[in-house]
C-alpha cells in the first residue's frame, strides 16, 4: 500500500475511504487492580471524572478531527460491559462509527492492534491515532496531525516534561530539540536519560506500525526457549507461536512501549509533539481526584455551561449533576464533581473531591481530597479527608509513620461514616460501616 500524500488525505472527505481512524486501548479486568476498590464496581475507563467517563474525554478530543469517522475500542472486557457506553456515545456523536473489539486474552498494547489489523486497515486508512484510556490530558490531536504532515512522519507521539526524579517511572524520550525527531526511546530506564516522557498518545502510519509490530513478534520467536528453567512455562505465554507467516496464531503479549517504539525511533521518521498543557496518568484510584481537577479546570477555562455558576458558596470549578440536591448553605469547590441523585445537606464543606451517584452527605460534614463511593453515607459533623499534594506530583501516596498511605481517601460502594467520625488517608472497601475515628489504614 503506497502512502497517500497528506494534502490529498485531508481533502478525501465523503469518499468510501477515510484517511484517519482512531483506536482507544482500555485493557481488561485482570489489570486495573491499582484502581480498586473503585474498579470492583466499574471498569476504570468508565469511571466518571469531571462528570463524564474517563474514556469519553478521549472521544471529545477525537471529534475535533472531522475526518475521523471510525473509532475502535480494544480491550478484553466482555462486550456487554462497554455496550451501554457505546450506545450513549453514538447518540452524542452520531458522526462516529464506534466498535468494540474484544481480545481473546491480554495481548498487550501492540498485540491487540496487530490482532485486529485487518479491521483497522479496512478502507485503507493512511494513519490512525492510538490513545490509552487511562490518560488525562487535553489530547492535542490536531497539532499531532499537523506535525505528522509537516514532517512527512511515519509516527508521532505526545510527550511532556516532568520533574527529573519522576522521569524514570515513565517511558523517556531523547529528541532533537530543533527538528523534534525522536532519537532514542527507553521504557522506564534504570538511570535518567531525559525528563521528556511518553504521554501514551500516538499517531501511526499504517505502513510503518504493523511491520514494526510484526518484527517485534518475530524477535520473540527467535529467542532461545529457556526450557530448562522452571519459569519457562511463564515465559512460554509471551512467545509468538509458529513461524512469521502463521497469521492465525499470533499469541504474544507485545507492548508498544517496551517492544516496538525503540525500533520505530531508529527509522528516523518518528517525531514527538511536546505538550505544555496538563497531563496525568490515571493508574491508582486516588489519581482520579487530580485528573478530576485538571478536566474541570479545562472545562472552566473553555467556558463550559455544564459547570455550576460561581457564587458565594460555589468556588469554581464545580460540576453538579442536574439530578443532585445540594443545600444552598453547603460550600463546594474548588475541583468538585457531584454525581447523579446525590444529597448534600446544610453547612456541608466539599473540596477537591468526587462524590458518586446516590450518595448522601449529612449536615455540617466535611469532605476533602476524597472519593465518596456509590450509595455511601457520611454522617453529620463527620470529617472525611485525604492529604493535599502538589498538582505537579505524579504520586498519590505518601509515607506516614513509616507506612505508605494514599493521599486521597477512598470510600468504596455503600460505605457509611458515622456522625462526628473522622476518617483520614484511608482506603475503605465496599459495604463497611465506620463508627470510630480511623487514619492511615486500608479497611477490609
Amino acid at each position: 500500500m503506497s502512502l497517500q500524500p497528506p494534502s490529498l488525505a485531508v481533502r478525501s472527505k465523503g469518499g468510501a475511504a477515510h484517511s484517519t481512524k482512531a483506536v482507544i486501548l482500555v485493557g481488561g479486568p485482570s489489570r486495573g487492580t491499582r484502581f480498586r476498590p473503585l474498579s470492583m464496581e466499574l471498569p476504570k475507563p468508565l469511571f466518571p471524572v469531571a462528570g463524564h467517563p474517563i474514556i469519553e474525554h478521549c472521544f471529545r478530543a477525537i471529534t475535533k478531527i472531522p475526518e475521523i469517522k471510525e473509532v475502535f475500542i480494544i480491550g478484553y472486557y466482555e462486550e456487554s460491559v462497554f455496550q451501554p457506553f457505546i450506545n450513549s456515545i453514538s447518540n452524542v456523536f452520531p458522526q462516529l462509527s464506534v466498535k468494540y473489539l474484544r481480545e481473546y486474552q491480554a495481548l498487550g498494547t501492540a498485540g491487540g492492534l496487530y490482532h485486529f489489523r485487518d479491521v483497522i486497515l479496512k478502507g485503507k486508512p493512511e494513519r490512525f491515532f492510538v490513545l490509552n484510556a487511562d490518560v488525562c490530558c487535553s489530547f492535542p490531536l490536531t497539532e499531532m496531525l499537523k506535525l505528522y504532515d509537516d514532517k512527512d512522519a511515519e509516527a508521532v507521539m505526545l510527550g511532556t516534561r516532568v520533574a527529573n526524579e519522576a522521569a524514570t517511572n515513565f517511558g523517556c524520550i531523547v529528541s532533537d530539540a530543533h527538528t523534534k525527531r525522536v532519537l532514542h526511546y527507553v521504557e522506564k530506564p534504570e538511570s535518567q536519560i531525559s525528563n521528556l516522557i511518553n504521554c501514551g498518545v500516538y499517531l501511526f502510519s499504517t505502513d510503518t506500525i504493523f511491520p514494526a509490530i510484526r518484527s517485534a513478534i518475530k524477535r520473540r520467536t527467535e529467542r532461545p526457549r529457556l526450557l530448562s528453567y522452571p519459569s519457562s512455562e511463564n515465559l512460554e505465554s509471551s512467545f509468538f507461536q509458529g513461524d512469521e507467516d502463521d497469521e492465525d496464531k499470533e499469541n504474544a503479549v507485545i507492548r508498544l512501549e517496551q517492544d516496538v517504539l525503540s525500533d520505530v525511533a531508529d527509522s528516523r521518521q518518528f517525531f514527538v509533539l511536546e505538550t505544555k498543557d496538563f497531563w496525568r496518568q490515571i493508574k491508582t484510584a486516588g489519581s482520579a481526584v487530580p485528573a478530576n481537577a485538571l478536566y474541570l479546570t479545562k472545562a472552566f477555562q473553555s467556558g463550559s455551561d455544564e459547570l455550576a455558576a460561581p457564587s458565594a458558596n460555589i468556588i469554581p470549578p464545580v460540576y453538579i449533576h442536574p439530578s443532585a440536591q445540594v443545600d444552598p448553605t453547603a460550600k463546594l469547590g474548588p475541583n468538585v464533581s457531584i454525581g447523579p441523585r446525590v444529597h448534600v445537606g446544610a453547612g456541608v464543606r466539599i473540596k477537591e473531591s468526587i462524590v458518586l451517584e446516590d450518595s448522601e452527605i449529612k449536615h455540617d460534614a466535611c469532605v476533602l481530597y476524597t472519593i465518596v463511593g456509590w450509595k455511601s453515607k457520611i454522617g453529620a459533623w463527620a470529617r472525611v479527608e485525604g492529604t493535599p499534594t502538589p498538582i505537579a506530583s505524579h504520586s498519590t501516596s505518601i509515607v506516614k509513620n513509616g507506612v505508605k498511605v494514599q493521599t486521597v481517601t477512598i470510600l468504596g460502594k455503600e460505605c457509611s461514616v458515622g456522625d462526628e467520625v473522622r476518617v483520614q488517608n484511608c482506603v475503605c472497601l465496599p459495604y463497611k460501616d465506620l463508627k470510630r475515628d480511623v487514619a492511615n489504614e486500608v479497611i477490609m
